[in-house]
């Protein structure tokens, strides 16, 4: 079968990272860009999921409670250093 040549512009450290995973799995980009189009024609679309990246709502809620704790220093106990804070937390169990 005939091949064509087709051009993609990409960060040099993109191309070099994705060339080194490639080759550790036996193939070369132009064999990997070729599995990535069979695979979303296979799919009859994008071969992931895209979305954005959205935290849950216990992680809303525990950056919201951070928040108040950095406006209020009042509301949480702070550590100099995390051996304190863990000499601590363990002498609670």
């Amino acid at each position: 079968m005939a091949k064509g040549n087709m051009t993609l512009r990409i960060e040099p450290e993109l191309k070099a990272q994705a060339a080194a995973l490639f080759k550790s799995l036996g193939m070369d980009l132009s064999t990997a860009t070729g599995i990535f189009y069979r695979q979303a024609l296979r799919c009859h679309g994008l071969p992931f999921e895209v979305k954005l990246d959205e935290p849950n709502t216990e992680t809303v809620e525990a950056i919201k409670e951070v928040m108040k704790m950095k406006a209020d220093p009042d509301l949480g106990k702070t550590y100099s250093n995390v051996d304190q804070m863990m000499e601590e937390l363990l002498a609670d169990v």
